[in-house]
């Protein structure tokens, strides 16, 4: 193939060819005019459908192999989610080009279709066609999201063999896909290499040792950026959400506020994320109402939908109804995390409510909405409905109900003492349980008192081969309340021996944007002192109010003395009173704990509200508890 002349189609360099005229009786200036229109009506398309007429004449009028048209039209088709199609089309051109393969290698990049993007290019190899700079960029970041080493070093030496390696671009592929491919020494060499290792390389090397695990690599790298930008910020930030590293993402994010760097939109849902996490809804107001003041950061579904997020799991949930009220445009996601928020707080009815009205406006329900709203139905005890939102799924919807489904209905059964149901449901089920679901019976088999049919459930998990600590502790306990202590102890010498560590009961409350947290019988607090003093208040008053501690819930056979002060240094009581002498009166005290809240917590925090006058709002593994006026939301169901 010859080349002639070069044109600059889109963002390359494109060498028209010295190709014959497929169409004699079309003049070379008549040629250029419909070139030029067909590529004018190709740009001007918004949807795949209008492609299809424009193609259809293009081939009728035999432009159908100009290189020019030809790239405009894989281009469009793989922008527009037509990837297939595009395809097609490349199958039926006759010499295809360095630039035509890099059109659709790129389609099938943008459309997640990795394999075949690596497929392509080295289609495009095999027949002795160079590659440019565009291209290897395009296929490397292909290799990397495939985590393909072999075919991704070999585009590296292609790239060095054409002098092609030092380019900024190429450069900055490679360090990336060294990176996700775990390959961190090749990465850091590029790196080091750099003459430009600017904010934007170093960005790079962050997100990769962050895609890892690698915390402090990525600090370290980090910290010796002297121009951060909000883009570096927003990747070490949402690095180390991912992460779990929740506090040291918020405590970033006020590094970024010190240095007067504006966050983006992703900035902020990645604080909102953490926040949501940690329970920080001080903090996570303050980010709402940075988001009122900047006009920029619009109330979108990204932003909207991380606000109600955070609202609900900080417990705010009325100011999370108030947001999805203000969004002018709310999508299935955003719907979704409104009915979960409401199904966490109680708010059965509300969360029904809000699906029905989605299903109004012809949004379709996702498998996520179903979990949302099954929650929903097991948390207010709405066994007929939530037997009937089961049942639609694959009725009126054509979702196949997953392993998640399942176990929201025998939550639902379990919770409303349907034990003998439940077990049933479990065992004509299409798929094998789980022993989330599992342990989920088992928990109903003790709350109901039927340990006949839980020892069966326990015998069912022991053979079930995955446990985890939960489960463990939860047999235990199963055997413990029956009074069988020997068995109950055998389950916890098999813990030891398995070592399989119980997962500590962590509570945590945010008092001026700082998170403080508590384990049982905790002494770290500097406040520790003032702590117990108004623990040991609390205790003398909730005695002389008559309450008497729920001594069952220690599961171990040890004197009820002993057991009384088990209960009396749990960490969300430790919590409560540090929320207590923190905070002025009439503040609501909002506690995360990583636990189900005990049963003699759970009273004693309904005395503790009505006494002090306080609202009380604890958030554990499953729900939210809304104490108030000696009452809770739950109904003393959960």
């Amino acid at each position: 193939m010859s080349y002639c002349t070069l044109a600059v189609v889109g963002n390359f360099t494109y060498p028209s060819t010295s190709t014959s005229n497929p169409n004699p009786k079309v003049s070379i200036s008549n040629s250029t005019q419909r070139r030029k229109e067909f590529v004018s009506l190709l740009k001007n398309c918004k949807d795949a459908n209008q492609i299809l007429p424009i193609h259809a004449k293009i081939i009728r009028t035999g432009h159908d192999q100009d290189p020019f048209i030809l790239f405009e039209l894989l281009r469009l088709s793989s922008t527009l989610s037509s990837v297939n199609y595009a395809s097609t089309i490349f199958q039926l051109v006759h010499n295809p080009n360095v630039f035509l393969y890099t059109a659709l290698i790129d389609g099938f990049v943008s459309a997640g279709s990795y394999s075949d993007g690596i497929s392509l290019y080295f289609q495009m190899i095999n027949r002795f066609i160079v590659p440019d700079k565009y291209v290897i960029t395009a296929v490397l970041k292909a290799c990397g999201s495939r985590f393909t080493l072999r075919e991704g070093k070999e585009v590296h030496c292609q790239a060095s063999k054409l002098g092609l390696s030092s380019n900024r671009s190429i450069t900055m592929k490679l360090m990336e896909f060294y990176g996700k491919c775990g390959e961190f020494d090749d990465a850091r060499k590029l790196f080091d290499k750099m003459t430009e290792r600017d904010v934007v390389a170093s960005t790079i090397v962050i997100n990769c040792f962050l895609d890892h695990g690698l915390v402090e690599q990525a600090i370290e790298v980090f910290d010796r950026v002297r121009v951060k930008d909000t883009v570096c910020w927003t990747a070490m930030i949402d690095g180390l959400v991912r992460n779990g590293e929740m506090n040291m993402a918020l405590e970033m994010f006020r590094e970024m506020q010190k240095g007067n760097m504006r966050p983006n939109e992703v900035t902020i849902v990645c604080v909102l994320s953490a926040c949501s996490q940690l329970g920080a809804l001080e903090l996570g107001r303050w980010v709402h109402s940075y988001i009122g003041k900047h006009h920029r950061i619009e109330l979108n579904h990204f932003v909207g939908g991380a606000l109600i997020s955070m609202c609900s799991r900080c417990g705010d949930i009325d100011k999370a109804e108030r947001i999805f009220a203000m969004m002018k445009e709310r999508n299935v996601i955003t719907y979704n995390l409104m009915i979960s928020g409401l199904a966490m707080h109680g708010k059965s009815i509300q969360a029904i409510e809000i699906f029905r009205g989605m299903i109004k406006l012809g949004l379709l329900p996702t498998s996520v909405t179903f979990v949302a709203i099954l929650n929903a139905c097991s948390h207010g005890g709405l066994v007929n409905l939530g037997l009937e939102m089961f049942h639609s799924m694959s009725r009126d919807y054509g979702i196949p109900p997953q392993i998640e489904h399942y176990g929201c209905i025998v939550d639902l059964l379990g919770r409303v003492g349907h034990l003998k149901e439940a077990y049933n449901f479990i065992h004509n089920m299409e798929i094998a349980p789980d022993h989330v679901m599992l342990g989920s019976l088992l928990s109903a088999c003790k709350i109901h008192g039927n340990f006949e049919l839980g020892e069966q459930v326990a015998r069912i998990l022991m053979n079930h081969g995955v446990v985890d600590s939960g489960t463990y502790v939860l047999l235990a306990n199963v055997y413990a309340s029956s009074g069988k202590w020997k068995e109950a102890a055998q389950i916890r010498a098999k813990m030891k021996e398995g070592g399989i560590q119980k997962e500590p009961g962590c509570s945590s409350i945010e008092v001026n944007n700082e998170i403080h947290e508590f384990l049982l019988g905790d002494l770290r607090h500097p406040q520790k002192e003032k702590i117990y003093n108004k623990l040991e208040e609390l205790n003398q008053v909730l005695k002389e109010a008559g309450h008497i501690p729920a001594t069952d819930a220690v599961l171990h056979d040890i004197e009820d003395w002993e057991k009384e002060q088990a209960l009396a240094i749990h960490g969300e009581r430790l919590a409560i009173c540090y929320g207590l002498i923190s905070t002025k009166p009439g503040t609501t005290i909002r506690v995360v704990k990583n636990l189900r809240v005990c049963d003699d917590c759970h009273s004693m925090i309904k005395l503790i509200a009505k006494i002090t006058g306080r609202k009380i709002v604890v958030r554990d593994r499953k729900r939210f508890h809304h104490f108030e006026n000696g009452n809770c939301s739950c109904g003393d169901y959960w």
